[in-house]
């Protein structure tokens, strides 16, 4: 069981340290590619938010945003395979800040073939949340410590 445990935790933050390694390498003044993909996405969040508010939302530093990616993603998957729970939580908040930032399915109508994309991928963000979640659950539903009762020693006389 500790093996094949270890080896699931290995495989399952390898998505995320791999993505990581790849964003930090590719990580440059402008913030990389991902950059450019997360302007247009970013710009449209900060429009709906002062929309729904009703004040204006501070412009939004991309290179920050990504920097925090590769941290959550890359600090979170290290520590989730030594089966941290610190590290189950650093993922699982990077999945649910940015699932439905760069999986925005919702603002495309279902013909668009985006749409289908970004569904796909979204639904496949939440069934890795559901898998940290079931992660951290087990966690804390197994005790630290197992007492085993102490057998009574039998008196000799």
């Amino acid at each position: 069981m500790g093996f094949s445990s270890f080896l699931g935790r290995v495989l399952f933050a390898s998505l995320f340290i791999l993505s990581a390694w790849q964003m930090f390498n590719e990580f440059d003044d402008t913030g990389g590619p991902i950059a450019k993909e997360l302007i247009p996405k970013l710009t449209v969040l900060r429009r709906n938010w002062s929309s729904k508010l009703g004040v204006e939302v501070p412009e939004i530093n991309v290179r920050q945003v990504i920097a925090s990616i590769i941290f959550l993603k890359g600090v979170g998957g290290i520590l989730f395979v030594f089966g941290s729970t610190f590290g189950s939580y650093l993922l699982l908040s990077y999945l649910t800040l940015t699932t439905p930032v760069l999986y925005d399915f919702f603002n495309y109508r279902p013909n668009n073939p985006k749409y289908s994309l970004l569904l796909n991928d979204f639904i496949q963000c939440t069934a890795l949340s559901g898998a940290l979640l079931f992660f951290i659950g087990m966690k804390y539903s197994i005790p630290r410590k197992q007492f085993r009762k102490k057998t009574p020693k039998t008196k000799t006389f």
